[in-house]
């Protein structure tokens, strides 16, 4: 079957460029088969992915099309240990790019904070798609008192046990709570709450980009500035990933990528890269933006247990979002202590 999409892009990309564009026609067996894990927000992200593919294109339009394929992860399978002791965040994709080398599958779907920072060899980050609120939120249990919209972290009672497997998230709370008690809690959005209502933790920790996208707003959580709490590199960002050598899908792909998500992504990615911390240290990145169109990124790094941090800004022209990212990230790893990054 021929590929190839209309000629001008659609707005429903999310930035796509407005000028005329025409992807050369190419012949493609059906169904294109889309990796993803099986979360409920997992296949929310693969279905909206390809519900913008098939509105970008419409000769994909046509009956079975797309094809899903549901592929456990290790990080998936192992929910009593941390992924800090487990090997790191690939392990949200290990799986899924062994299948995509293995040609089971032609697409990968993840969450962009998932993926490591250097893909595998033969692997590529081919699409970035627009950027859902990148901020954390606060979620109390049904026991504590409330608290105060102003001051999230501040307001809570002393002694609290908050809930999170996240050690970027711990140590920033340590860092100004070190009364509060940190334990761990894993499994998808769904789980960590019913484990809140269960009393498994007082309060915990989300990304408030999971929650809308799964439509759920639990009783008095709180959004998070990011400056306050500055979030994962790359949440609120899908990525998908392809072969290499899958031209024809670059291409593709290349009329749904969102340019402000491709900015901001490769400035923390890069950031991210230039500190190349183990998967034990915490570090935080967030790009943004400017009215002007400038980009501006905050990093972060820091000790599991809150008790050294560092945050630092830049901003610069977006065209140097690489460049920024290395520059920033550079900057945080020489005035760290080198444990940190041991």
């Amino acid at each position: 079957m021929s590929l190839a999409h209309p000629g001008p892009r659609s707005s429903h990309g999310g930035g796509a460029s407005a000028e005329a564009t025409r992807v050369r026609p190419h012949m493609r067996s059906l169904p294109l088969r889309v990796g993803t894990r099986g979360s409920p927000l997992a296949l929310w992200q693969t279905r909206c992915f390809v519900g913008m593919v098939t509105h970008f294109c419409p000769v994909l339009r046509a009956a079975n099309a797309f094809e899903e394929h549901v592929i456990q992860t290790s990080g998936d399978r192992i929910q009593d240990r941390r992924l800090a002791d487990l090997g790191g965040k690939g392990l949200f994709a290990k799986e899924i790019h062994e299948a995509l080398l293995d040609g089971r599958i032609d697409f990968a779907v993840h969450s962009l904070k998932d993926l490591e920072t250097e893909m595998p060899p033969g692997v590529v980050l081919a699409c970035t798609l627009k950027r859902e609120d990148s901020r954390d939120v606060l979620i109390p249990g049904p026991h504590l008192p409330p608290l105060d919209p102003s001051d999230p972290i501040g307001s809570i009672p002393a002694g609290t046990r908050l809930g999170t497997a996240s050690l970027r998230r711990q140590a920033q709370v340590l860092h100004v709570r070190p009364d509060l008690r940190v334990g761990m809690i894993r499994g998808n959005i769904q789980s960590r709450l019913r484990k809140l209502e269960e009393g498994e933790a007082d309060a915990t920790l989300l990304a408030l980009a999971g929650l809308r996208r799964m439509e759920l707003a639990p009783e008095g959580m709180m959004v998070i500035d990011p400056e306050a709490m500055v979030p994962a590199a790359g949440q609120g960002i899908v990525g998908v990933t392809v072969r290499a050598e899958d031209t024809e899908l670059h291409e593709l792909l290349s009329g749904i990528e969102d340019r402000e998500a491709r900015a901001v992504s490769r400035a923390e990615r890069a950031l991210l890269a230039s500190l190349d911390g183990s998967c034990r240290t915490p570090i935080g990145g967030h790009a943004r933006l400017l009215p002007d169109g400038r980009l501006h990124l905050t990093g972060l790094v820091a000790r599991a247990d809150g008790s050294f941090l560092l945050k630092r800004s830049l901003h610069g022209p977006a065209a140097d979002a690489e460049r920024i990212g290395v520059e920033l990230g550079s900057s945080l790893r020489a005035d760290s202590p080198a444990d940190i990054f041991g």
